[in-house]
């Protein structure tokens, strides 16, 4: 192979990767005002009770604010769900298998709540705190955990921490 030949395959080679370094920073303008979204715990709700095999099912709401220029949609919430200060167990609210187009589209100023159903067994807490949760007798519910929001082009996961 001649070395002019060799020359155009690196100089084509060095090209690509080029390109692709210039997609990756492309991509990633979206990441500060993907990180401007906000999002609070509003209600936890008890919504049905299984008194055969103990387990209560509650409604946990989220309000989700856009208040970035970006149009973004929310694929994944992980959390830790407390009450008064107990843990309650992990729960997530999951868009994921969903294409962009079919989630909730978060223009800008946008305040969406985006509500989970969390299942509580009754064996994973504390009994007095069970109960209390079923009485409606929290005085304070606290979340906390990571949201995974999607432009076009790019994905951030942000930590946030919430208390109703």
């Amino acid at each position: 192979m001649a070395l002019q030949s060799k020359l155009v395959v690196y100089a084509a080679i060095a090209a690509m990767l080029a390109l692709m370094g210039a997609i990756i920073w492309y991509a990633s303008l979206d990441n500060p005002e993907l990180e401007q979204v906000e999002i609070q715990l509003t209600d936890v709700e008890v919504i049905s009770v299984n008194k055969v095999e103990n387990t209560a099912k509650l409604t946990v709401t989220y309000l989700v604010k856009n208040p970035s220029e970006k149009t973004f949609t929310v694929s994944l919430i992980g959390y830790q769900l407390y009450a008064d200060g107990e843990l309650l167990g992990s729960g997530q609210y999951s868009t994921a298998d969903i294409a962009m187009p079919g989630r909730a589209i978060f223009n800008t100023g946008a305040e969406i709540p985006l509500k989970n159903t969390f299942e509580l067994n009754k064996s994973e807490v504390n009994n007095e705190i069970y109960q209390a949760i079923l009485d409606g007798n929290i005085s304070t519910f606290r979340a906390e955990g990571v949201i995974t929001t999607e432009s076009a082009w790019s994905v951030i996961e942000k930590e946030f921490d919430s208390s109703t």
